[in-house]
């Protein structure tokens, strides 16, 4: 039997920067019963050194060849000490009362195998950038939503740990292993996203994950099919990160973030000064993209209309 109430599952990689955030932001959670389980993914910075840095005997440090972070993940539930696992990255901040609310409703409703939430993003000087609330909320409309669409913001969830390691993360699931799993777990029981804002999600270079709208055409057509289907092959997973690593170069992400921030700055927290700001550098360092240059354009347009857009073009297909 499990001697904690709850694993909070961070697997950091190159996480210097952030982790010790991270980590005190579990530390002042309100909820007091877990243990703080760190699955260090090959790093080759101070990760490590840092973790150890801190003197609580909730933190468990395991070390692990650089396998990426559905092994990470899948390492972690192996284990993880408590039925409730609590997923969190190693450069967000949980705010503090993330798993006393998670963990009451989990108890108060057995039937419920994931729980989410609302998330602020902030930029990696910890700015406030924008907040997001998932598609859908309740069991029903999680189960309705497109599967093109992730219902959960990942870092946020807390799932029963039995039900999660029954199917794992699917490692050839590169940059959506959790919504592949959403998808296979979505009708083995119910799911909910609460409405309150329970961390902070940070957007920075070194993890940003790239707008999937630059991703070559290749990439996009064997998520759709893995997402449709549940599966994915293995030739698939090599073909993904393949391009992926084409793709990953420091001026590649760097874009890629600049591009980001635009985008929220103008479709989820209109402030054009700043869309144009980050627009600006997004193309100084992508190789010519048409969709940055229409940013910079549509940020002289005024909200109504390019909130019209943006529910034009984003709806689901």
């Amino acid at each position: 039997m499990s001697d904690v109430k709850v694993t909070v599952l961070m697997p950091a990689y190159n996480a210097g920067n952030f982790i010790a955030e991270a980590i005190q932001s579990v530390l002042n959670q309100t909820f007091r019963d877990f243990e703080l389980l760190i699955i260090n993914d090959g790093s080759t910075d101070n990760t490590a050194q840092i973790v150890r840095s801190f003197h609580d005997e909730r933190i468990k440090l395991v070390e692990q060849n650089n396998l990426g972070i559905a092994a990470a993940l899948n390492s972690g539930l192996r284990l993880a000490r408590a039925e409730l696992v609590a997923r969190f990255d190693a450069d967000d901040i949980c705010l503090p009362n993330r798993l006393e609310t998670q963990y009451h409703f989990m108890t108060a409703h057995p039937e419920y195998i994931v729980v989410g939430s609302a998330a602020e993003y902030i930029d990696a000087g910890g700015n406030y950038v924008f907040t997001h609330n998932p598609a859908g909320k309740t069991d029903g409309q999680i189960k309705l939503l497109p599967y093109a669409v992730c219902p959960f913001i990942h870092a946020s969830v807390m799932y029963r740990r039995s039900f999660v390691k029954e199917w794992g993360y699917h490692i050839h699931a590169h940059s959506f292993e959790d919504h592949l799993l959403w998808q296979q777990l979505k009708f083995r029981g119910k799911m909910y996203n609460l409405p309150d804002t329970l961390l902070q999600v940070r957007l920075n270079p070194g993890s940003i994950t790239m707008d999937e709208k630059k991703r070559p055409r290749a990439f996009r057509e064997i998520k759709n099919n893995a997402l449709r289907t549940g599966f994915i092959t293995s030739a698939d997973g090599d073909r993904l990160l393949e391009l992926i690593k084409h793709q990953n170069n420091s001026s590649g992400k760097e874009g890629a973030y600049y591009s980001l921030l635009a985008k929220k700055f103008l479709w989820n927290n209109y402030d054009p000064v700043k869309a144009r700001f980050n627009v600006k550098k997004a193309i100084s360092l992508n190789d010519f993209d048409i969709r940055d240059y229409l940013i910079w354009g549509m940020s002289y347009l005024p909200r109504p209309l390019v909130h019209n857009i943006y529910n034009l073009f984003s709806a689901p297909r």
